[in-house]
């Protein structure tokens, strides 16, 4: 690539659809990262989109780490590199384990311009928004539950009885659904999840003929100069019909001790991690249990900071950390090998991480949540919600909790 070529923005409504499936059509791996202009704290995403047309895993990525520019998603599943720790639920679609790409085109956006690199930068442009992309609006398709509402409750007691057996604290139990429909267009999904959810993390990556259509408000580690920002979600709500509902329903998930007791467990247990690669004595809690609204949800949300110990290999990093703890419980080991036992499907790509990384080791990763993965080649695609289960869950409460989370994904997907 040559150097960075600034543009004015585009004054085309619709140039970013354009650019998704010009670039469906030229590059077999690409990110398009976005926070939708929603305020965060600490930010959400850069507004940014890499191509590449070849890919390598996590551990060649180690070598590249903190030299050149990256994108990468690692699967949940990486944690059976990370632990002693295995996967043998079949999987609704086959995910490599992690996936990274050396950038070969980049489109970096601000408020009033573009920046794009790439030697050919003018002509690149101009194909773009030139590109004149048949729209079939995409079929309406049939979610099919892989656990039933009995068996959720079942999972559910089993889970309280280890708690009260002391074999853990919290577990974060997770459903999974599934599709299948080989003309589903994952951009137009994506477009229309925007339209529904749009959240600070969200994303559209493809890996060949993967993709993951991703709507996530919830950071999983940032590194930016010589601090770690980590910020966890536990606690959920819906929003209300108008302000003071909402409000309502605000205070109630403020002050509501099993949300607090749910995000604290987490928030420790993130401590706990990142004192791994960080300097002694710098981990802190900058807020805890601040409250946030989204499109479909309000959610409660920590952030923990420290900082960053020098001369940490990527592979250290992820291993100290992931997955993020918000995913799999307190404690860690003995949750995940129960989630292996009480769940019904490989998670895959599903609450692993996805994000950039700079060429001056500085990364921004997110919680693969709120997420559809699709393969393109078979039609077929899968989506999972889950929520924290501790000693007084309410099994129906928590069931109503994931059926909250999988609302805007039902929606596109179903056509409703």
């Amino acid at each position: 690539m040559s150097g960075k070529n600034t543009f004015p923005l585009p004054n085309d409504p619709i140039w970013i659809s354009k650019l998704l499936n010009w670039a469906n059509h030229h590059y077999p791996f690409f990110a398009y990262f976005t926070d939708n202009g929603i305020p965060y704290p600490h930010q959400g995403f850069k507004h940014q989109f890499y191509a590449a047309k070849s890919a390598f895993p996590l551990k060649e990525a180690t070598a590249i780490y903190g030299k050149q520019k990256m994108v990468g998603i690692i699967g949940y599943d990486y944690k059976n590199v990370v632990e002693k720790l295995t996967s043998d639920h079949p999987a609704p679609v086959d995910c490599p384990e992690s996936v990274f790409f050396l950038p070969e085109l980049e489109i970096l956006i601000e408020e009033n311009q573009i920046s794009v690199i790439h030697e050919h930068a003018d002509q690149l442009l101009s194909e773009i928004l030139a590109f004149a992309h048949p729209l079939i609006p995409n079929p309406h398709v049939l979610v099919t539950a892989m656990t039933d509402k009995e068996t959720y409750f079942s999972n559910i007691q089993s889970i309280k009885n280890h708690i009260i057996s002391g074999d853990l604290y919290e577990m974060n139990y997770c459903m999974g659904f599934t599709f299948e429909e080989k003309k589903w267009d994952p951009i137009q999904g994506f477009e229309a999840l925007m339209k529904r959810s749009a959240m600070p993390f969200s994303a559209l990556f493809r890996a060949e003929d993967l993709y993951l259509v991703c709507a996530s408000p919830e950071r999983f580690l940032k590194k930016t100069g010589d601090q770690w920002i980590a910020q966890p979600i536990k606690g959920t709500i819906k929003r209300g019909a108008n302000a003071e509902e909402d409000s309502i329903f605000q205070d109630y998930l403020a002050n509501s001790e099993k949300e607090r007791a749910e995000n604290l467990m987490i928030v420790d247990l993130m401590r706990n991690d990142l004192s791994k690669v960080s300097k002694v004595g710098s981990v802190e809690v900058e807020e805890l249990f601040g409250i946030y609204a989204f499109p479909k949800v309000s959610q409660m949300i920590s952030t923990v900071k420290s900082k960053v110990r020098s001369d940490l290999s990527l592979e250290t990093i992820v291993q100290a950390t992931f997955p993020m703890g918000s995913m799999t419980g307190a404690p860690k080991i003995m949750c995940m090998e129960l989630i292996e036992r009480h769940e019904d499907f490989k998670r895959g790509w599903y609450s692993g991480a996805l994000g950039y990384f700079e060429a001056d080791g500085d990364f921004d990763l997110n919680v693969v949540i709120r997420s559809i993965v699709f393969d393109k080649a078979s039609g077929k695609g899968y989506f999972a919600v889950g929520s924290a289960i501790t000693h007084d869950a309410d099994a129906e409460y928590e069931y109503q909790e994931c059926l909250l989370k999988s609302e805007a994904i039902r929606e596109v997907l179903e056509g409703f």
